[in-house]
């Protein structure tokens, strides 16, 4: 006979083989991306947001369920990239919350679980749609509890529930009619699937997993962006003394509250920031439940732990001397330094680089954060006075913990974010949610919009009145970027041979040429189709000075009032970017 009920340590053993068949399968998961992009990322995403829900239930090891989901949740939850990283964490946040009190749980136990993962997943997206891996979801946990009214056997449910969830995947073309005209199944449905079929074969048996599971090696062929520090001017570090470094103890640890045995005073989160702030800066307080996650720069650390010891024992305390750092920094060559560093480290540093020393622990009005790729999309961002460019595009999103600690480091009153992608949105948006700080998130979902909307930003108004005109300001914006086929298909009547260039105008492809510039030609000739006054070209790598001539010779012989501005981006897998104002 089966189980009929599992603990912590069996759910593990689940997540873990789900991680593992996840990660083995990424690729494929990212070859299903609808649009025949080089950077097709939604199997990286899932992979990452997994990897790091992994890593915390490692560290957290439990025989008690709740305990077990929660810790996995919690990785999760800080790890999550890409609207399907965000989806994937709502869905075990509602399964951990149902599950929190269970040392055990029977199949009806996990079939409700199931369907509490369900309804937070759909309540996190604005605008739920159908034949995605929301309804792979929402069809497998429906049957899972109508399954197990019936049935009592764990192995029996989750088996239903990837049989469910497989057939579900391969009806999402029929929901998403763009899903059908290219002829896959919806990526992150299918990444699901891959999860599910993880936890039959745990509770089948199997306890095969991959050695490296943990590691976040990048998978082959996908673009690596360069670590934050690649694209902050050399002489940004010589732009700060060391001794102006006022907190310089770079603090990060937990605090766990119900240990047993021992008696924590009640605590009091806003009381508790109060006080760190007394003698410290970026500030990052993430409580849930039985822990508690702290993040400081303090001058004093020993006055820290003894205000956190009362809540509880703390742990994994890492402590970092951002003075010697800083020193080391200087002494190095600059170039190898900034690549030791990555994207979330020391963004305080970052937000003191771009603002000059005297004012730098300054409160000020308002902060900016947006996310770029390419050295000189970072520049422009940077010489429209935005604080913090984390390094991120399509793919290697941001995560949801890159953003809180972004937000935590920069003094500011209010904070505006920038993604710049519709992928990065989600991710954006749950990290406000972690935060207690005033932040308004601008939905941009393009490089060209992001600019449109910082420059757009007026110092003298309120926040309100910023949020109307920068939204304002990015819908002006049409923008189209080009770049090479992956593979063969057929999209919106356009043949697309890969090798070939493809022109991408706002979420459509338009054209599809083996030439370079003809595939620009007509992009910008369907980009143009309602004119407009202004062409701003970025250029990236593959593009040439000769081809930039030739676009900006075909603009001026047909568009003659056009004015033509033409901007070095760097960005990769985009030789061109376009932007029609």
């Amino acid at each position: 006979m089966g189980k009929r009920a599992i603990n912590g340590s069996d759910f593990a053993g689940m997540a873990l083989l789900g991680a593992d068949l996840l990660k083995r399968n990424a690729e494929q998961v990212n070859a299903l991306n609808v649009f025949p992009v080089p950077d097709g990322d939604t199997g990286t995403n899932m992979n990452l947001t997994m990897t790091s829900g992994i890593t915390e239930l490692k560290n957290k090891q439990s025989a008690h369920l709740g305990k077990t989901a929660e810790a996995l949740s919690k990785g999760l939850l800080m790890g999550a990239r890409g609207n399907s990283g965000v989806i994937l964490s709502q869905l075990f946040r509602g399964f951990s919350k149902s599950l929190a009190s269970a040392e055990e749980a029977t199949a009806i136990d996990i079939a409700v679980a199931l369907q509490h993962g369900v309804d937070m997943a759909y309540k996190a997206v604005v605008k739920p749609v159908e034949g995605t891996i929301l309804t792979v979801a929402k069809e497998a946990a429906r049957h899972a509890v109508q399954f197990a009214r019936r049935n009592t056997e764990v192995l029996e449910l989750m088996q239903e529930v990837h049989q469910r969830a497989y057939e579900a995947l391969q009806k999402t073309p029929d929901l998403l009619p763009i899903l059908k005209q290219v002829g896959v199944v919806d990526s992150g449905g299918q990444g699901l699937v891959y999860i599910y079929e993880g936890f039959v074969q745990s509770l089948s048996g199997n306890s095969e997993i991959s050695d490296d599971l943990t590691s976040e090696a990048a998978p082959a062929d996908v673009y690596v962006p360069q670590p934050i520090r690649n694209i902050v001017p050399i002489s940004a570090q010589a732009k700060l003394e060391t001794l102006d470094i006022e907190f310089f103890y770079d603090m990060e640890f937990f605090i766990k509250r119900n240990v047993s045995g021992t008696s924590v005073s009640a605590f009091d989160e806003s009381a508790y920031k109060k006080a760190l702030s007394k003698d410290g800066d970026s500030i990052l307080v993430i409580t849930d439940d039985d822990i508690i996650k702290v993040h400081v720069h303090s001058r004093k650390p020993g006055d820290v732990f003894n205000l956190s010891v009362p809540y509880g024992e703390l742990t994994d305390m890492h402590i970092l001397n951002m003075r010697e750092q800083h020193r080391e920094l200087l002494e190095e060559d600059s170039h190898q330094s900034h690549a030791n560093l990555s994207a979330a480290e020391l963004l305080a540093g970052q937000a003191i680089d771009n603002r000059p020393t005297e004012q730098a622990f300054e409160r000020a009005p308002y902060g900016m954060i947006t996310v770029a790729l390419g050295d000189g999309v970072a520049e422009l961002f940077r010489s429209s006075d935005v604080d913090i460019v984390l390094s991120g595009g399509q793919t290697m999103n941001p995560s949801t913990e890159d953003f809180v600690k972004a937000i935590e480091a920069l003094s500011a009153d209010h904070i505006f974010i920038f993604p710049n992608n519709s992928n990065i949105i989600l991710a954006a948006e749950q990290a406000v949610e972690l935060t207690e700080r005033s932040v308004t998130v601008i939905p941009t979902k393009t490089i060209p919009q992001g600019i449109a909307a910082v420059l757009a930003f007026k110092e003298d108004e309120t926040p309100e009145r910023n949020k109307e005109w920068m939204i304002s300001a990015a819908s002006t914006v049409v923008s189209g970027q080009i770049t090479k086929a992956v593979r063969d298909t057929s999209i919106d009547g356009v043949e697309i041979t890969e090798g070939h260039y493809i022109g991408i105008k706002e979420k459509s492809i338009v054209t599809s040429e083996a030439e370079l510039l003809d595939a620009c030609k007509a992009l910008l000739a369907s980009m143009l189709e309602e004119e407009g006054d202004i062409v701003t070209i970025l250029t990236g790598e593959g593009s040439s000075d000769e081809i930039s001539a030739s676009i900006s010779e075909w603009i001026s012989e047909h568009y003659s009032d056009l004015e033509i501005e033409v901007q070095h981006g760097g960005q990769p897998l985009y030789p061109y970017v376009f932007a029609v104002e």
